[in-house]
């Protein structure tokens, strides 16, 4: 089995290590304004230095924030689209920093 790169994370437990674009869509889909508000993606290591969440922002659609500490990088956008944050994430996580890969 490789190495855990990175998980997702959402607030009523699931995980999913090294989420593909499509296991993104699927946990945002499951989003809701209650109980499960939250997907959080980050490096599966101690401090990590990068992290991007999506929270429903209610009929506004999706808040997406994209942090990288050591590129100086703070995004915060509105979202609407599933398929444009899961596929959008997907290419920011891509464009990040793993040591050994």
């Amino acid at each position: 089995m490789g190495r855990l790169y990175y998980r997702a994370d959402s607030e009523d437990g699931d995980r999913i290590d090294d989420p593909s674009e499509d296991a993104l869509f699927m946990m945002i889909s499951d989003l809701n304004g209650s109980d499960n508000t939250f997907v959080v993606v980050q490096p599966d290591e101690d401090d990590p230095v990068w992290f991007a969440s999506v929270t429903v922002a209610g009929e506004r659609g999706y808040e997406v924030v994209r942090r990288d500490t050591s590129r100086n990088e703070h995004e915060v956008t509105m979202a609407t689209s599933i398929n444009d944050i899961a596929r959008d994430l997907t290419v920011w996580m891509a464009a990040r920093h793993f040591p050994g890969r």
